[in-house]
């Protein structure tokens, strides 16, 4: 079962749920990643948590979006730019 869930997430399953406040942290990629994966994984990550919107959710449901390194700076995105797919990685 151990070695089961260390290939899953090796694979590249990642796990998210909200805190009280109703933010999520969760990791989309890595330094060495190229900027069209990043762009995927993060438009992979917002199409998940507008699938798992609570059916009692209304209203806006995403206020905000940022996203930052480890021990880094935040940058807010856009989620309507981020959601548009057209869009072409910087």
């Amino acid at each position: 079962l151990d070695t089961l869930l260390v290939g899953e997430f090796k694979g590249g399953k990642v796990e998210f749920r909200a805190d009280k406040q109703g933010i999520v942290h969760v990791p989309f990629g890595k330094l060495s990643f190229s900027a069209a994966d990043l762009q995927t994984n993060l438009l992979a990550i917002v199409a998940a948590i507008d699938a798992n919107r609570p059916t009692g959710a209304k209203g806006v449901y995403w206020r905000s979006m940022y996203i930052a390194s480890s021990m880094g700076p935040s940058v807010q995105v856009d989620v309507a730019q981020a959601r548009d797919s057209s869009v072409a990685p910087a």
